[in-house]
């Protein structure tokens, strides 16, 4: 019988992991130099944590299960309830702001499409304790610097829920959940739909269309002549200030809701070139969920990158390190085991695992694509030396030991 991975899922052969693990370094090593720490949480946590963040409904989406307590669990689905839990449990008491990172694999059971799978892979930033416009301004220059360390091209879009939020403040808060929702996916039939239903007066719908139809870099004196210069607007703009600073290159979109309600103020996205419909590679925000899991009242800040499209369209390639072959006789292979051991620390080396003759052992070399190939003979362990071959160019020279490290950690 042949059993099939599981609908949504993917196998990485080698290659593909080794570049997956090459693009993921290199982002980890910008975030390292912002001075963020790795965390991990669990798999699997309890499923309340994520229908008090989102919702019943989402339900619906997750992988859940009881598990042989009686216990309602999932497999997350997401990671930043994850991360506010593990602060609420064991980070309070820390020095702010907790600047922390992941990358961790989610599960979602969705309709699997182009660039959406039921298990996924996402790198997000946390930044706890500070609700600072500079705090803000990090974390999107940040992901502007991640994203350009891989070489991946995106339009950054800046908003802030305070701007939208002032327009609908004479509507029932479920009301403002459902145009936030409705603005978020651009369904905007629909949304006229809602307010029309509602009674919304004429001039809250003009002003609304209006402003989520606006976008560019200098468009807060429109956005100003609709809902005044509120006090968000000032640590608004300061960070804005900070991002000039930093050079990163964004427009301003009163459009991005994000659908949450947890969002507080400034939210962004980053939409990138060569995906199609599905661009986003990139969202996040200011936002306040530790409360809501029992701690204080804590200003947050965080982005999710999605890992599996940016591999779709990160041009770098991983730089596979030179590879070794060591060709040996019954008769010398202890010795080259030895010798194997050696070479070791300076880059990958194979040994025959399959008694294979000399002449079956130097076609693996060829088969494998190996740069070098060292022979390990009895002729030559009595000089003292061993041949190493290019498999390239086929030369060979007759080296000792530490004239073929030298050689090939240099190459």
């Amino acid at each position: 019988m042949t059993v099939n991975r599981p609908r949504g899922t993917r196998d990485f052969l080698p290659a593909d992991t080794a570049r997956r693990s090459y693009v993921e370094n290199v982002m980890r090593n910008v975030v390292r130099n912002w001075g963020y720490s790795e965390i991990i949480t669990p798999t699997f946590e309890h499923l309340d944590l994520f229908t008090l963040k989102s919702g019943e409904g989402i339900i619906g989406e997750l992988y859940n299960f009881t598990d042989k307590g009686g216990r309602d669990m999932t497999l997350r689905p997401e990671l930043t309830a994850p991360v506010m839990r593990m602060y609420v449990n064991e980070l309070q008491s820390s020095p702010k702001p907790l600047k922390l990172f992941y990358f961790e694999n989610c599960f979602r059971y969705e309709r699997p499409q182009k660039g959406r799978f039921r298990e996924f892979w996402q790198f997000g930033v946390e930044l706890i304790g500070s609700g600072k416009p500079d705090s803000d301004a990090e974390v999107i220059a940040l992901a502007d610097a991640m994203l350009k360390a891989v070489g991946v091209k995106g339009e950054m879009k800046i908003g802030n829920l305070a701007v939208i939020r002032t327009l609908l403040k004479g509507l029932e808060p479920e009301i403002v959940s459902k145009v936030m929702r409705l603005v978020d996916k651009k369904e905007y039939a629909d949304l006229e739909a809602l307010l029309d239903e509602v009674g919304a007066e004429e001039q809250l719908k003009s002003d609304l269309f209006r402003l989520i139809k606006l976008e560019g870099r200098y468009i807060l004196p429109r956005v100003k002549e609709m809902v005044g210069n509120i006090p968000e607007l000032a640590g608004f703009e300061k960070t804005l200030k900070v991002l000039d600073a930093y050079g990163v290159d964004y427009s301003l979109d009163f459009g991005i809701a994000r659908g949450l309600d947890y969002y507080t103020g400034m939210v962004f996205e980053v939409y990138a070139e060569g995906l199609g419909a599905q661009k986003q590679v990139c969202g996040g925000g200011s936002y306040q969920l530790i409360q809501l899991f029992g701690g204080g009242d804590v200003p947050s800040t965080g982005f999710g990158i999605g890992f599996d499209r940016i591999m779709e369209i990160c041009p770098l390639e991983y730089p596979a390190p030179k590879t070794l072959v060591l060709i040996s006789k019954p008769e010398t292979h202890l010795e080259a085991i030895k010798i194997a051991a050696k070479l070791r620390k300076y880059l990958p080396v194979h040994l025959d695992l399959m008694e294979r003759n000399f002449k079956a052992q130097l076609s693996y070399a060829n088969t494998i694509n190996a740069d070098y190939a060292v022979i390990v003979g009895e002729k030559e362990l009595e000089a003292g030396k061993l041949t190493l071959r290019d498999m390239l160019s086929g030369e060979q020279e007759l080296l000792t030991q530490e004239e073929i490290i030298e050689k090939v950690s240099s190459s």
